[in-house]
C-alpha cells in the first residue's frame, strides 16, 4: 500500500488477509495523541488503503473538531456487505485486531450495530452497539441525520437562507438520509428529491418523508414512490434545490457534475462524498459546502458518548452544541479569511491535533 504521510500520520496502516476465506481488510489508525482512535468499520468490494486512509483522516479531524477524546481511524473488509457469512467475516476481523488497542471500532456503510456486538463480543471494544447490550442505537436515533439538520440552522444565518420551504435533495436514503430528511422536514424544510442505488425520484411540490419511508422499507428502494419523476442517480445532483445532502458513497460530487448542481448550501452527510477539487469549484461559485468532519460528526459523538457511558439525552445535547458551535467558528473563519471551508476547517482541527501532540510527546 502507498498512502501518503505528514506531520499527523497515519500512526499505524495495517493490510490483513485470511487465505482460506479469501478475504482482505486494511486498517488506518491515523492519529492518537488525543486518545485512542474511533472510527467505523466499511464493508464494500471496492475499498481500498486509498480510501480508507481519507476517511481516517477524516475522522482525525471530525473528532477533534468536536472535542472529543479520541483520534481518528477507519477500516474496511473487503467484501459484500450482502455476503452470508458477513457474520463470520467480522469475527475473524476482530480477532485480528485484539492486539489494536488504539482503534475502537463503530459502524459504517454496510456494517450495522449487530457487526459491532459481534466485534464487542470478542474483543470487549467498540461502540454503536445495540441497545440491549449497553449501545445507544446510533441510527435508529438518527444522531448523524440530527446534527446536519442542527447545521444546517447554523449555516442558513450565513447564506441568507430560511429553512421553512427551503428545497432539500437527498442522495442516499439510508440511515442518515432519512434521518436528516425528518429533522429538517420539523424546521419546515421541504423533502423534493431522493435517491438510493436504484434511482431517484423528484416532486417539485414535495416528497411525503413518512410515506417513503413507508415505501423504502416495504419495497427496497425509494424509485417505487409513485408521487413524483423518476430520475437516475446522476441526475439529483441537477435538480433545483436550496440544500443538497450527499449521504452515501465517497467522491459522488466530482469535476464532470460540479458544474450542473443548482444547491446554495450541501451538507456532506457522507464521508469524503466530493473530491477536494469539487469543493473548491463550489466554493468559487457561491455555494456553501460545510465538511464532512464538521457536518455528520453527530454520530461519532454519539459514539464516544456511549463509550463513555453517558446517557442518551446527554448525547443528544452534546451533538447540538457541538455542531452549532463548530459550524458558527468554521464560517466565521470562512467569512474572514475566504478560504473554502475544508481548507478552514482543516486547519482548525490541525492546529488542536497538534497541540495534543506537542503535549504528548510526539513532536
Amino acid at each position: 500500500m502507498s498512502i501518503p504521510h505528514d506531520e499527523i500520520g497515519p500512526h499505524k496502516v495495517l493490510e490483513l488477509y485470511y487465505p482460506e476465506e479469501k478475504l482482505k481488510a486494511i486498517v488506518v489508525v491515523d492519529n492518537v495523541a488525543i486518545g485512542p482512535a474511533i472510527g467505523g468499520v466499511r464493508v464494500s468490494p471496492t475499498a481500498n488503503a486509498d480510501e480508507v486512509y481519507r476517511l481516517a483522516r477524516a475522522m482525525t479531524f471530525k473528532n477533534a473538531m468536536a472535542g472529543l477524546p479520541h483520534g481518528g481511524g477507519k477500516s474496511a473488509i473487503i467484501a459484500d456487505p450482502n455476503d452470508p457469512n458477513k457474520e463470520r467475516y467480522f469475527w475473524i476481523f476482530a480477532r485480528s485486531i485484539a492486539g489494536l488497542t488504539e482503534y475502537i471500532p463503530g459502524p459504517d456503510m454496510g456494517s450495522n450495530e449487530a457487526c459491532m456486538a459481534y466485534i464487542h463480543d470478542e474483543i470487549g471494544r467498540a461502540v454503536g452497539l445495540p441497545e440491549e447490550i449497553g449501545g445507544i442505537p446510533l441510527d435508529k436515533r438518527g444522531a448523524t441525520g440530527f446534527g446536519l439538520a442542527v447545521c444546517a440552522e447554523v449555516a442558513k444565518d450565513f447564506i441568507g437562507l430560511n429553512l421553512k420551504g427551503a428545497r432539500v435533495a437527498v442522495q442516499g436514503f439510508g440511515s442518515v438520509g432519512k434521518a436528516a430528511a425528518k429533522f429538517l422536514s420539523e424546521k419546515g424544510a421541504i423533502l423534493v428529491a431522493v435517491s438510493d442505488t436504484k434511482g431517484a425520484v423528484y416532486n417539485e411540490k414535495g416528497i411525503d418523508i413518512d410515506e417513503l419511508i413507508k415505501i423504502k422499507d416495504e419495497t427496497g428502494s425509494v424509485i417505487n414512490y409513485k408521487k413524483g419523476e423518476k430520475l437516475s442517480c446522476e441526475n439529483l445532483f441537477c435538480v433545483p434545490a436550496d440544500i443538497l445532502i450527499p449521504a452515501a458513497t465517497p467522491d459522488v460530487i466530482h469535476e464532470d457534475n460540479v458544474k450542473e448542481i443548482q444547491a446554495k448550501l450541501i451538507l456532506e452527510g457522507a464521508n469524503i462524498p466530493a473530491t477536494r477539487e469539487a469543493e473548491e469549484a463550489l466554493h468559487a461559485r457561491g455555494i456553501l459546502v460545510i465538511p464532512d468532519f464538521v457536518a455528520n460528526a453527530g454520530g461519532v459523538i454519539m459514539a464516544a458518548a456511549e463509550y463513555a457511558k453517558e446517557t442518551e439525552k446527554m448525547a443528544f445535547d452534546s451533538i447540538e452544541e457541538k455542531i452549532r458551535k463548530n459550524t458558527k467558528a468554521l464560517l466565521e473563519r470562512v467569512k474572514k479569511d475566504g478560504l473554502f471551508p475544508r481548507a478552514e476547517g482543516e486547519i482548525i482541527a490541525k492546529e488542536r491535533v497538534l497541540r495534543a501532540m506537542d503535549y504528548r510527546g510526539y513532536i
